[in-house]
């Protein structure tokens, strides 16, 4: 078969797919990885790492943020013509924009046929996050876009049974519309190998992009609470800072590490050796898919603490292999990381039991071919 992998980004497709990728290819099928044409000052080495899986790289125009009708118009046209000249036998859309325009376009193509149009929805996002006349409009031209796209679609997969439940509830989908669930992308639990626990001093990481929604800012309160009590634990950050609505300034994060309180650390290509430096794996986020990075910091033995909501209390089981807290309580995050300062032992015991749960619900290996069965296709060569 010609598969079509479509997404919003190289580097995401390089970071979180690149099992089912091998697992595709490794089946004797052709991979055709879509992603928008690089902006100045991508990193050339995420395609690279694309073409070092033997698939076929493709670029298409997509604007990642924001609704501009002209814009998204010349997605859905350069989609159609794409699927008209590729002709493929399977897609496999995943983040918003590529869902809706993918499946819009290969329905106007007609390649490939319905019922092998398989869309994932990766997560919610800004529009979904209500509070504002803004979000909301949004969300509403959102669940339109959501309803038509599923419409074109074979197969729609979910990576949480929350985001499932607020589409039925919207009626974005209907009984007919044919539903899978999928544990995220997974994690490598090979590439992200247990490391020895880290006790002392405790140092509590974050992983992700610099967006409100991540909690970032209940991290930071929380930080300070637990600073001013153990002045030798640390608080970092990792990831890329953003732009646009949402994001947390970069003023904002050199301010907290003027006060000696957040380490920032900026973004990287390898989050492991970061991971192993740290006793806990921190994501206070509003809303997650499926979390790579708490998976990612269980693979290596490490307890994690998240906030109770969609897709990471998919992942994190409270007082097992770490803490949920309540949503954008800063007073109950700080309570949860003082915990694994006052009992050490929690760090090491939990963590080891969240390398477990990885292993036996998380391991990318078994994510891929259960999406792969899902959609039809054979997982040997």
């Amino acid at each position: 078969m010609k598969i079509v992998m479509l997404g919003n980004q190289a580097r995401a497709m390089s970071n979180f797919w690149s099992i089912l990728i091998r697992q595709l290819a490794g089946a004797g099928h052709e991979v055709v990885c879509c992603v928008p044409e690089p902006a100045a000052g991508d990193d050339p080495a995420w395609e690279q790492a694309l073409g070092d899986l033997g698939v076929r790289l493709v670029h298409y125009p997509l604007d990642r943020k924001g609704l501009h009708p002209a814009r998204d118009i010349k997605t859905l046209i350069s989609l159609r013509k794409l699927f008209s000249l590729e002709r493929p036998d399977l897609l496999f859309a995943f983040t918003i924009k590529p869902v809706i325009y993918g499946a819009f376009a290969s329905a106007l193509a007609g390649f490939p046929k319905k019922a092998q149009r398989n869309l994932m929805v990766t997560g919610l996002g800004f529009m979904f996050e209500g509070g504002s006349f803004i979000k909301n409009t949004l969300m509403q031209v959102a669940r339109i876009l959501y309803k038509l796209a599923f419409a074109c679609a074979g197969t729609v997969f979910f990576q949480n049974d929350d985001d499932r439940k607020l589409f039925k509830k919207l009626s974005i989908i209907t009984e007919k519309t044919h539903v899978c669930m999928s544990k995220g992308t997974g994690v490598d639990t090979r590439h992200f190998a247990l490391a020895p626990a880290i006790v002392t001093p405790p140092v509590f990481l974050f992983i992700g992009r610099l967006l409100e929604a991540k909690g970032l800012r209940d991290f930071y309160t929380a930080s300070v609470r637990v600073k001013a009590r153990y002045p030798d634990a640390r608080f970092c950050i990792l990831g890329p800072m953003e732009q646009g609505v949402g994001s947390i300034p970069r003023s904002e994060v050199e301010q907290w590490q003027a006060e000696g309180v957040i380490e920032y650390l900026g973004e990287t290509r390898d989050v492991r050796p970061y991971i192993a430096d740290a006793s806990a794996i921190i994501l206070p986020s509003w809303r997650e898919g499926t979390p790579c990075s708490l998976m990612e910091g269980m693979s290596m033995g490490r307890v994690v603490i998240a906030a109770d909501a969609p897709g990471s209390r998919e992942v994190v089981r409270d007082g097992v292999n770490g803490f949920l807290v309540p949503v954008r309580n800063a007073v109950a995050l700080a309570t949860a990381m003082e915990a694994l300062i006052l009992e050490p032992q929690y760090i090491a015991d939990m963590g080891c039991r969240g390398r477990r749960i990885a292993e036996e619900e998380f391991d990318a290996v078994i994510v891929a071919q259960g999406i792969m069965r899902d959609m039809g296709i054979r997982t040997y060569p």
